[in-house]
């Protein structure tokens, strides 16, 4: 029998050469390491050649390329029979956008005819579903007869998109294929337009995924058919659901999972921002845990430093604004651009809410002027308002943000009401805007903050962290042992995911900056002597030499290949001079160099700065591993993580897994091998203490030198202590060891 709540999870990357057969050959070595539950990202087919699976063509069907359902009941039975339980990754919110979905095939077949047409989040009221495509404009493309129309299907280049089933199934001339073209249940378009275009529901500003509406009864039944069956067939032992917030109704579709799933945990992805908490009245076990990853950054960040790292940061790049400035202009930024769609939506919405409102007449300026502030003003990813109105929560967030843009608004009249609206709603067409912008909400704090904001405002990396806050990187004890005591047995601690911007370990390196700023800002001053005269800028520069020091250790090619392709993904994630839709190479090209060069004069000279910097990392992954194990809770290991691990955003996260090594590891010396031991240690402890984890209270005590961590119940206290000195504990300690002159120490208090 699978013990519901996990002792330790292991979250495993399905895809990119690893299958089911792999993971199940393994077992012993999960076993072995102590983990209680296999934690496995999504299992469903998914468009081909996909490297993560959140792109699911058919929630209905297993990959076959994973193993298909055979593989994955092989494994999972052989799982259970070693005492592993099988947690899974589901993805409600959203499937591809894909001419492999087909079930969007279908429905450009027969339109709203189709049986799945009410399946996908498309507004059909403003005409056929738009298919942002092509690679250039429509009419460029006909006039120069580069469509063709046989067979039932409409083809260009290596494209074809099935035909209306009930019309003609072919064409030649350009005449007749302008013709058959506005038969279609859909309409072309060049994918630049997406921004003005789109017809659909997107996730986040990701055209190719498509929101699915499973706050419909039928939706949720079809989409979670093969779901429930693994659950209630025994395969499954619990579920982690992917970008709860995204949803119409969140509370709704867990309370319609639980009847469906009784006594089965359910874990949801939920970013809570600053002191927000979990909805009470969530049938959930907890969230994924990115709150619990934050407060383990902000223990280990030294306080004493941040004012003259800050003024370092300053100094070397003449960036004057606060945090909470560059993330208005980034929400600005993503609004009118990546959200443009979102944006003209909502304002449609919001016509129609105040249609019949005799007291305000909404002009369409006005309503762009109060949905703009609505959207840039939320200061959490959304509001709960449903059937039933609002919490008090909610009408406090819109009462303040109304609060806090009416000085700066023509007439806050249009603003006022719609929160109104939206706070109680009379009507369909209150709801439909009160829904439509919690949806959008979220998509925009993420875009603004995680990948936009985050790359310009690079002060101190390790605190621009999903679920973190860039300008609030340290934490008090109160405020450290408030979240403890709120923490329950069920809630996941996680420090490393395929989301997260830095590795563990790359982040504690990361950390280390906070405890030596000077032998930092030295290395940039060194750096900047390596910079082209034009083309990096000292932002730049800090950043690269942070995400350096964050990878440094990898094979040379390797790591300068890695540092490459990160650094034009974080400049054009930045979005200030080079762009995903539009790069330029002479922004990026002399990055990309200054890095190489970075690289090249530290493995000439080797500073000694540098040692500093990843010695102290070496130190503060260790403690920040002892604290995930031991604090309220339990595990979650990303896959690779028990021994060093250093990587960038995605993709990097995602590299290849060396199995093999990983088995060896703790045989070895320095840190992979205490990394390793420490992490079979802890989770043999949690295993055979099981009983006291449950129970015992947190508490932890910080000062400038020192980290207290204790669990206790009233007759034995556990101690983990951080120090510069080794900590007086009983002859049966479970672990000591110092680097760079931090010594961790873990054991029974003595009496």
């Amino acid at each position: 029998m699978i013990d519901p709540t996990p002792t330790a999870t292991y979250r495993i990357q399905m895809r990119g050469g690893t299958r089911f057969a792999d993971i199940q050959s393994r077992l012993d070595y999960f076993c072995k390491l102590g983990i209680s539950h296999l934690y496995l990202s999504p299992i469903f087919a998914a468009n081909a050649g996909s490297t993560h699976g959140y792109d699911v063509i058919d929630p209905t069907v297993i990959e076959a390329t994973l193993g298909g359902r055979d593989g994955f009941q092989d494994l999972a039975n052989a799982a259970h029979a070693s005492g592993l339980g099988i947690i899974l990754d589901i993805v409600p919110n959203h499937t591809a956008f894909s001419l492999e979905n087909p079930w969007l095939r279908d429905v450009l077949q027969h339109g709203q005819a189709s049986r799945y047409a009410s399946h996908f989040d498309i507004n059909w009221s403003v005409g056929t579903l738009a298919l942002p495509f092509l690679p250039e404009p429509f009419a460029a493309m006909l006039n120069a007869g580069r469509f063709s129309a046989q067979h039932g299907s409409w083809v260009f280049d290596d494209v074809k998109i099935p035909l209306a089933a009930d019309g003609p199934q072919q064409a030649s001339s350009t005449e007749d294929l302008l013709a058959l073209h506005a038969l279609q249940h859909w309409r072309l378009r060049h994918w630049e337009t997406e921004r003005d275009s789109i017809t659909h529901r997107r996730f986040f500003n990701v055209t190719g995924l498509i929101g699915m509406r499973v706050e419909d009864a039928e939706v949720f039944r079809d989409t979670h058919s093969l779901i429930v069956n693994l659950v209630k067939s025994g395969y499954v032992d619990g579920l982690r659901v992917d970008h709860i917030d995204g949803l119409v109704d969140p509370k709704s579709y867990l309370d319609r999972l639980a009847r469906k799933l009784p006594d089965t945990p359910i874990w949801v992805e939920k970013i809570l921002v600053g002191q927000e908490s979990l909805p009470e009245n969530w049938p959930t076990a907890g969230t994924t845990g990115y709150e619990a990853g934050r407060l383990l950054t902000r223990l280990l960040t030294h306080p004493d430093a941040i004012d003259t790292l800050d003024d370092a940061w300053r100094q070397s790049t003449a960036i004057s604004e606060d945090f909470s400035t560059a993330l208005s202009q980034a929400k600005t930024d993503i609004l009118f651009n990546e959200l443009a769609a979102e944006l003209h939506q909502l304002i449609a919405l919001g016509t129609a809410a105040l249609a019949d409102d005799s007291d305000v007449e909404a002009g369409p300026e006005s309503l762009r002027e109060a949905v703009i502030a609505l959207l840039t003003g939320m200061s959490r990813y959304r509001t709960y308002i449903d059937d039933n109105g609002a919490n008090p929560l909610d009408h406090q967030l819109l009462a303040d943000i109304a609060d806090k843009a009416r000085p700066a608004l023509r007439s806050p009249r249009v603003l006022d009401h719609l929160i109104q609206h939206m706070l109680t709603p009379a009507n369909g067409e209150h709801r439909a805007f009160a829904l439509r912008f919690q949806q959008v909400s979220g998509a925009l704090l993420a875009k603004a903050q995680e990948d936009t904001a985050g790359f310009r405002w690079t002060r101190f990396l390790a605190g621009n962290e999903v679920g973190a806050e860039p300008d609030d990187i340290t934490v008090t004890d109160a405020e450290a042992n408030i979240f403890l005591a709120a923490r329950r047995p069920s809630d996941m601690n996680l420090t490393s995911s395929h989301d997260t911007k830095r590795s563990e370990d790359a982040r504690t390196r990361l950390v280390a900056i906070s405890h030596h700023p000077a032998e930092f800002a030295h290395l940039v001053q060194q750096a900047r002597q390596l910079a082209p005269e034009d083309g990096v800028t000292p932002a730049w520069q800090w950043y690269i030499t942070q995400s350096t020091l964050a990878i440094w250790g990898a094979e040379p090619h390797a790591l300068q290949q890695r540092l490459a392709e990160h650094i034009r993904k974080a400049m054009r994630e930045a979005k200030q001079t080079t762009f995903w839709t539009r790069p330029v190479d002479a922004i990026e090209n002399p990055a990309i160099d200054f890095a190489a060069a970075l690289c090249e004069h530290w493995r000439d000279t080797r500073p000694v700065e540098l040692d500093v910097l990843l010695a102290t990392g070496d130190a503060l992954s260790l403690t920040q591993l002892a604290l995930k194990c031991l604090m309220p809770g339990f595990p979650d290991i990303y896959r690779g993580c028990e021994a060093p691990y250093y990587t960038l955003t995605d993709p990097d996260s995602r590299l290849p897994v060396d199995w093999s090594k990983l088995e060896s590891v703790a045989e070895t010396t320095g840190f992979a091998g205490d990394k390793a031991r420490l992490t079979r240690t802890l989770l043999k402890l949690r295993k055979i203490e099981h009983g006291f984890f449950a129970n015992a209270r947190a508490e932890v005590a910080t000062d400038t030198n020192r980290i207290r961590f204790t669990r206790a119940t009233p007759d034995r206290t556990l101690v983990l202590e951080q120090s510069p000195t080794p900590a007086t504990i009983k002859p049966d300690q479970i672990w000591r060891s110092t680097y760079a002159g931090h010594t961790l120490t873990i054991g029974w208090q003595a009496q």
